[in-house]
């Protein structure tokens, strides 16, 4: 079995850190105010108690890239999964819907279908991941139907105490990566990459976003501001009415 060095996953995550951060600067220097306005729910926002104009708009612009790193979070730890299975079982992206891995170890075909945590889904959402492992299942087996296949949710965090939901196996945090890579402490070892990586935004998007946050301060008391205090209702209007 191919024994994973740090290194590899390392580079793979650099790689990965130096996409988005561009991707996210681009995202800062094509924003427009309205655009940042039209997103939010000002309803929420008047809720907030927040009576500085300057901290309403890193309010928002926080909001917003905090999504945005939530979601690029959720998509590295399933692609850095694959990665690593592939490096140390030979499995590969699946092309079947729903499905992210399939992999074989000790005889035993793997299917895997991996999400963020552990509380990912409501019911019916549930129900159409058993439904695309029974379907990937069915085609699998067209081909070789003695073949021994499982069918796995896997969670890059949190914990299951009752992994066997009988039609799929429910693994997370230690136990799904090490499922993925037969090493019981590889869910320590890649929080520090990750992390280092993820503190590492450097000067030009520190400069971007403190002129942004200038830019639209500056507006928003133009468009939304009488005598130095908020008016929501011109907020509201220009959010949510009638066009």
């Amino acid at each position: 079995m191919y024994r994973l060095n740090m290194n590899e996953i390392s580079s793979f995550i650099e790689k990965k850190f130096n996409d988005f951060f561009v991707q996210q600067l681009q995202e800062l220097k094509s924003l427009t105010l309205p655009k940042l306005l039209h997103n939010e729910n000002p309803y929420l926002l008047s809720g907030r108690n927040i009576f500085s104009v300057q901290d309403l708009i890193v309010s928002i612009l926080d909001s917003r890239l905090f999504l945005q790193e939530e979601l690029f979070f959720n998509s590295v730890s399933k692609e850095l999964a694959i990665f690593i299975n592939s490096k140390v079982y030979g499995g590969k992206k699946s092309s079947a819907e729903g499905i992210d891995l399939e992999f074989e170890r000790d005889g035993i075909l793997y299917i895997v279908a991996i999400k963020s945590g552990p509380n990912w889904g409501n019911s019916s959402q549930i129900k159409r991941m058993v439904d695309n492992f029974k379907k990937a299942q069915r085609i699998l087996r067209t081909s070789n139907t003695h073949v021994n296949i499982r069918a796995v949710n896997g969670c890059c965090y949190g914990q299951e105490n009752q992994p066997d939901k009988g039609e799929y196996l429910k693994l997370c945090g230690q136990d799904f990566w090490e499922f993925i890579s037969s090493n019981d402490q590889l869910y320590l070892e890649i929080i520090e990459p990750l992390g280092y990586r993820s503190r590492e935004r450097n000067d030009q998007f520190s400069d971007e976003y403190g002129r942004i946050l200038n830019i639209f301060t500056n507006q928003f008391y133009e468009e939304f501001c009488q005598d130095g205090t908020i008016v929501w209702d011109k907020l509201v209007k220009f959010n949510s009415g009638r066009k």
